[in-house]
């Protein structure tokens, strides 16, 4: 499952990354489709626990979850100065 997943959770993870640095004006819409791609992950995991799986979809989690920490405090912020 591993060899399965590897190419689109990393695709997810590098292009999510990219796309939240340049794309301020879609991170909503960014943010709702990483989340997909965790699902993707976390349902592979589910079908063939292997510990590279976990490691990848641990990381994507992190990832996604900063993110949307990140959005969700500055995003406040920008509309109270406005």
């Amino acid at each position: 499952m591993l060899t399965a997943l590897i190419g689109p959770l990393l695709f997810a993870a590098l292009g999510g990354g990219w796309a939240y640095l340049n794309r301020k004006d879609r991170r909503t819409e960014l943010l709702f489709t990483l989340i997909l791609f965790q699902l993707l992950g976390a349902w592979g995991y589910r079908q063939d626990p292997t510990p590279g799986l976990l490691l990848l979809v641990g990381l994507l989690a992190l990832m996604v979850f900063s993110m949307l920490l990140h959005t969700l405090l500055y995003t406040d912020e920008r509309s109270a100065r406005s």
